[in-house]
């Protein structure tokens, strides 16, 4: 199981387990507000940008489809800027934090 914790704007956090799954479809299914995740997790939509806060050396480098969907956020991109559909729980990290932007649509 890995541990992802969410900051929203406000500061306010909330953690949750997830395995196997994409930082996008635990936020969803488990109504995490502030990602949305239009697209299902095909790297299509960038509704689910999120930053990355201390990225672990075991998270995939960015394919050029999210590189390029990282250029349409509704929020600035930032260096730490990522797509939580493309961070794989468990595969890629045991805790992972990451800060949601003021918007995604």
């Amino acid at each position: 199981m890995s541990t992802i914790t969410f900051i929203h704007v406000d500061g306010t956090q909330e953690t949750l387990t997830a395995d196997g799954i994409s930082v996008m479809r635990a936020a969803v299914q488990n109504g995490i507000r502030g990602i949305v995740g239009e697209c299902g997790g095909q790297a299509m939509c960038a509704t689910c940008h999120v930053y990355v806060d201390d990225p672990p050396a075991s998270l995939p480098e960015m394919s050029e489809d999210e590189e390029e969907m990282l250029e349409c956020t509704a929020s600035p991109r930032q260096g730490a800027s990522r797509l939580g559909c493309q961070l794989r729980a468990t595969a890629h990290f045991d805790a992972l934090t990451v800060r949601l932007p003021e918007r995604q649509v």
